[in-house]
């Protein structure tokens, strides 16, 4: 009876990806835009985030796609820099979210955001690690509490709710919802189409 080769062993603790697979939708060159795609970009860099933004992340999907591309960027800028909701604790939910879908992308963007809007590096390393920032601020750890019940349980309790718009106001706490659900959709696509942080930089998540 021949020899049997030995069962490889499978370590508990597995080697996280040190990159993605490649893109499932090709990153344009500026130089080959369609009209379309040109009037998105420009859209885009005439907007509240700035003329230096690069076709890369969500923005290189959205290329694919220049109508619901244009909505949902104009959705973005909204969200992201014209809401009551302050931006350290818009870049809390935005770490949190990120790292409940495991987003490459949208961490490696909005770790710098959320540091220049005070968040600390030990709360966002907490976040990283998937646990409670207990060092945070009560009203991060009560957006903490709110985004984690919502994404888990799809409904929030009458006191996690309470919390949020006593710190929040109530026209901001519905902002606030509003940005968790962009974030979200930003969350799928970079997920579902495979966008990487740029070359160089690690992958911040296992794959």
């Amino acid at each position: 009876m021949p020899a049997t080769k030995p069962a490889k062993k499978i370590s508990a603790k597995q080697t996280p990806a040190k990159k993605m697979p490649p893109p499932r939708v090709a990153v344009l060159e500026e130089n080959k835009l369609t009209s379309a795609q040109r009037a998105l970009l420009d859209s885009i860099r005439s907007g509240p985030r700035g003329g230096s933004v690069n076709i890369r992340g969500p923005f290189a999907v959205f290329l694919h796609a220049p109508e619901f591309g244009e909505l949902a960027q104009t959705l973005g800028g909204h969200c992201r820099y014209k809401t009551a909701v302050p931006p350290r604790l818009s870049e809390f939910a935005i770490l949190a979210t990120a790292k409940l879908w495991r987003a490459q992308y949208e961490w490696f963007a909005h770790v710098p955001q959320a540091e220049r809007a005070g968040v600390t590096k030990e709360t966002i390393g907490d976040l990283h690690k998937g646990r409670v920032p207990k060092s945070a601020p009560k009203d991060e750890l009560a957006i903490y509490d709110f985004v984690q019940e919502l994404y888990k349980a799809r409904r929030v309790s009458d006191k996690t709710f309470k919390r949020v718009v006593d710190i929040l106001g109530e026209p901001a706490t519905i902002e606030f919802v509003g940005i968790l659900g962009y974030y979200v959709l930003i969350s799928m696509i970079l997920n579902v189409f495979r966008m990487s942080p740029p070359p160089g930089e690690p992958l911040p998540f296992a794959e």
